[in-house]
């Protein structure tokens, strides 16, 4: 049980505390209530992983209030889609932020130990177009517990390039394949490795590619087994899906 519910309970055993006063503790564990916001507090203790704050879309405002409730509550925060405006703000407040400008991404705290990070997940980024979406896939599996290697400029166009790199890139547990244009690279290194390979594809390409849109589509109609895919440049969702896998413990 909870620690903290079970401290509850016990209040109301010894009488220290009535019912009404209980649910209202037992609701504040779970939901962190700002009005425009209901903050699940308590998903680490269902999924081992607190909720991640999606910043795209909200003011600079809202955003900080979600992370300095979370940070109320002993929680380390994640944050995508995170502006520079947005980060120096943050840095005014929480002097233990970090900021990575490339992949959008912000972080106060940790939740693993650089000496509790567990297995290898690469990302591979096709070209230098690329890295920003990379990185973010890289950012969040490291700060979810996995020890990350980013490989650059290994597009099929120069595919010289891919087979310098394939020793390091068969030692992952995992792999995130991150490209646009016609989304090849995903297909290729599929067909050179053990491992799982996640497809990310990007918005990266000419108008023919549609926004990205070329790039899932021949990801998602990949010949190769082994690839699964996420949508169209979620670094976010391919680096929190390569950390589950690699961190996976046998039942």
């Amino acid at each position: 049980m909870n620690t903290a519910i079970f401290e509850i309970l016990e209040a109301v055993q010894k009488n220290k505390i009535d019912a009404d006063e209980a649910e209202k503790r037992i609701n504040a564990l779970y939901h962190g209530d700002l009005g425009f916001a209901d903050i699940d507090l308590q998903r680490e203790t269902r999924t081992s992983y607190p909720e991640v704050v999606y910043c795209a879309g909200k003011t600079c405002e809202q955003s900080l209030s979600i992370m300095t409730k979370m940070r109320e509550h002993g929680l380390p925060v994640f944050a995508t889609k995170a502006s520079k405006e947005l980060a120096l703000r943050t840095a005014a407040i929480f002097s233990e932020s970090v900021y990575h400008e490339l992949s959008q991404t912000l972080s106060i705290g940790i939740l693993r130990k650089e000496s509790e990070r567990e297995g290898l997940v690469v990302v591979a980024a096709a070209g230098t177009s690329d890295l920003n979406i990379a990185w973010e896939a890289a950012r969040t599996a490291e700060f979810f517990g996995s020890n990350v290697r980013m490989i650059s400029d290994i597009g099929v166009a120069g595919i010289h390039r891919l087979f310098n790199r394939l020793e390091e890139i068969r030692a992952a547990r995992v792999i995130i394949a991150c490209a646009g244009m016609e989304g090849a690279l995903a297909g290729v290194i599929a067909g050179l490795v053990a491992s799982p390979v996640i497809a990310l594809p990007t918005s990266v390409g000419y108008g023919a590619s549609f926004g990205g849109l070329s790039a899932l589509l021949g990801m998602l109609t990949s010949c190769a087994p082994g690839v699964s895919v996420v949508n169209i440049n979620n670094g976010f969702g391919a680096g929190y899906q390569a950390n589950l896998i690699n961190r996976l413990r046998p039942f």
